[in-house]
């Protein structure tokens, strides 16, 4: 009898140590994201396209349209932040409300304006043209997974039946590059 219960306790031990083991591993790696995960380019730069988003639509109240990414960030530092989008009028954008940008504990809200415009840009087929607004920067001080959530009303689903002339802006990507001094 005592065999058995020494066997029984050895077993309960084992099993008791095994689970503590497991759950002092991370839930979840840089691996388990696979869906909309973003790697960092050799340049340190991040581009993140809306076409590529999980994205959600609101059809009533379209100013808390969202995009998010898995963002894997290699290497740390200050980020500019630029919004590119594609536009009929190269002299306003016709954001409805401001553009919300959240990267952790990083916040950045803007009314985008036209910084820069692109004609015959590949991103864009006539009659419509690229605008960059710059949004500002952010310090991202470690390296490693994070979720990138982005919120417009010009996040517009990609509906082709919807899509009508007073469409005049979309937002087609995120870019982050590296601030150099």
């Amino acid at each position: 009898m005592r065999r058995v219960n020494f066997v029984l306790v050895l077993l309960i031990g084992i099993s008791i140590l095994y689970s503590c083991n497991q759950e002092d591993k991370p839930k979840t790696d840089m691996n388990s994201f696979a869906v909309n995960k973003v790697l960092q380019q050799s340049d340190g730069s991040i581009e993140l396209q809306v076409k590529k988003a999980e994205c959600y639509s609101d059809k009533v109240n379209p100013s808390s349209n969202t995009a998010e990414w898995n963002v894997v960030v290699s290497k740390s530092g200050r980020f500019n932040v630029w919004l590119s989008s594609a536009t009929i009028d190269t002299t306003n954008l016709e954001f409805d409300s401001k553009v919300l940008l959240s990267v952790h504990d990083n916040r950045l809200e803007v009314q985008p304006v036209i910084n820069k415009v692109f004609k015959n840009c590949s991103e864009v087929d006539y009659p419509y043209f690229r605008a960059d607004s710059f949004m500002g920067s952010l310090y991202i001080q470690d390296t490693g997974l994070y979720a990138v959530q982005i919120i417009s009303d010009r996040i517009l689903p990609d509906d082709k039946t919807s899509n009508s002339g007073s469409e005049k802006t979309r937002l087609l990507s995120v870019v982050l590059t590296p601030a150099v001094r």
